[in-house]
């Protein structure tokens, strides 16, 4: 009998617009060291791989585990997990379709699998977060962007060129604000954070109320959730708005989907119950009546700064196994 010895690490890379995080995790989601570097530094895309390829392998050397490494996952913006591919990012500096799996995997000699945040968040909340046992959900990335995957019957659903679940890019709004896509009355234009934003300028120019927000230069959602906090009407208006909204366009997807929950991730969601009350209000309100009342609004349970690196790791573990080193 052949005897063939079992890798019990991964790599997991999350790479954001201005940083890249990479760690080692282990079998059981343990993550046994991590490194970072400064994205934004690199504008050419193959400078970056070089170096994101040389921090990899500097880590794993430094903690002597070359022959545990089976594998790599990564999460990228706008990464199609079918080809590996980040496409047409609206937000990197890097434009058009890399191939950015197949560069790592010759540079490192070893399996490379990558996805789309929302994909990879999801597969994180599957394995050891909220969605644990669960084979019926949604997943929402509430950030920068407006990120969605969801399982069926125990399965992420990608669609036929891996690109299925993308909800914050269906119309909302006709003929509404310009989309990022290109599109207008998008979802995200209204629940992104700039979407969030731009309801607060648009509110504060339409009313003559006081409001904290007011000659804030560099308005955030986390400013606005602070005014929220302290009482401002404009600020709790402006989440009003934007629950009621995000509310009406997750009741469709829900309707559609009937999972058994919806969890809330990203920076947005930290607006808490000014947002997401009146979005479950809304919600309820729109979705059909025989799911009524059993669709779970449920938080992330994962730390933030874990989530995508512990997906990646998922995704890793999922890729077939090839190494130029054997």
């Amino acid at each position: 009998m052949n005897k063939t010895a079992i890798k019990t690490r991964v790599v997991g890379v999350e790479i954001n617009l201005d940083l890249t995080l990479y760690a080692i995790v282990d079998i059981r989601g343990d993550i046994i060291a991590e490194a970072e570097l400064v994205t934004s530094d690199y504008p050419d895309v193959n400078q970056y791989v070089t170096a994101l390829c040389d921090g990899i392998m500097n880590l794993i050397v430094a903690h002597d585990c070359f022959e545990n490494i089976r594998s790599v996952g990564i999460s990228a913006p706008s990464g199609n997990f079918q080809t590996g591919c980040m496409e047409n990012s609206p937000n990197m500096p890097w434009k058009g379709v890399i191939p950015l799996a197949a560069m790592m995997r010759d540079r490192l000699g070893m399996a490379v699998s990558l996805s789309n945040n929302a994909h990879v968040v999801a597969l994180a909340e599957h394995a050891f977060g909220s969605a644990h046992g669960m084979n019926d959900f949604v997943v929402l990335t509430l950030g920068h962007g407006f990120g969605s995957c969801f399982f069926s019957n125990g399965r992420a659903h990608l669609g036929v060129d891996g690109t299925g679940g993308e909800i914050g890019h269906t119309c909302l709004i006709p003929e509404g604000r310009q989309c990022g896509c290109g599109h207008h009355g998008c979802l995200e234009a209204y629940c992104s954070a700039k979407g969030i934003i731009r309801t607060a300028r648009e509110l504060l120019e339409k009313s003559d109320k006081p409001s904290l927000m007011r000659g804030v230069e560099h308005l955030s959602p986390k400013l606005i959730t602070e005014f929220c906090e302290q009482g401002d009407e404009l600020a709790i208006e402006t989440y009003r708005q934007t629950g009621y909204k995000l509310g009406w366009g997750l009741s469709n997807y829900a309707s559609i989907l009937n999972p058994e929950a919806i969890i809330f991730t990203g920076g947005v969601v930290y607006a808490g119950k000014w947002l997401l009350d009146p979005a479950y209000e809304s919600f309820e309100e729109h979705v059909f009546h025989n799911i009524q009342n059993k669709v779970k609004f449920l938080n992330s349970t994962l730390k933030d700064s874990e989530r995508n690196v512990l997906g990646a790791s998922v995704l890793a573990w999922g890729v077939t196994e090839y190494s130029l080193f054997k």
